[in-house]
């Protein structure tokens, strides 16, 4: 892995945490203060944090330009897949094996950045990565031979060769 895709891998990661107080902060405010079901504060809370999520890491982490309704589509259709399976892992752990339900809301989240990384890195952006105007502005101030020491050249920078 190059400086480059080490850097963005950990700039996701510290978005994503971000993300994580956001759910789990939420979370805790619905389950203990306003008393709704697990699985409710969990899906709505799910959702704040996805919003946070996807809209800094497309701006900051993929510096993408593409199409947001087409990304968020994509985004939408991961979550498709994730939420039913880890409210099914919430409840089989919880309800089913007596899990605390913060652990499993722990143990949902790292399943997600695990996962929802991947996703967004080689499937959302994977051909509009650097293409918007924070990109552009860098590529500049940095100039070819910053782009060299990054283990990168213009050449194979792109991802939609």
């Amino acid at each position: 892995m190059n400086k480059k895709e080490l850097l963005r891998t950990l700039k996701y990661i510290a978005i994503a945490a971000s993300a994580g107080v956001i759910q789990f902060v939420s979370f805790t405010l619905m389950n203990e203060i306003i008393g709704w079901d697990y699985w409710i504060s969990y899906l709505v809370a799910l959702v704040l944090s996805v919003i946070w999520n996807f809209t800094f890491n497309r701006k900051y982490t993929f510096k993408s330009a593409n199409n947001v309704p087409k990304a968020m589509a994509l985004v939408f259709a991961y979550y498709c897949v994730f939420t039913p399976l880890s409210t099914l892992n919430e409840h089989f752990l919880t309800r089913g094996l007596g899990w605390n339900e913060y652990l499993v809301t722990i143990i949902n989240m790292l399943l997600n950045l695990a996962t929802e990384f991947p996703f967004q890195r080689f499937v959302v952006f994977r051909n509009s990565i650097d293409t918007n105007e924070l990109a552009k502005k860098q590529a500049q101030t940095e100039g070819p031979a910053r782009e060299e020491t990054c283990g990168s050249s213009p050449e194979n920078s792109r991802e939609d060769k």
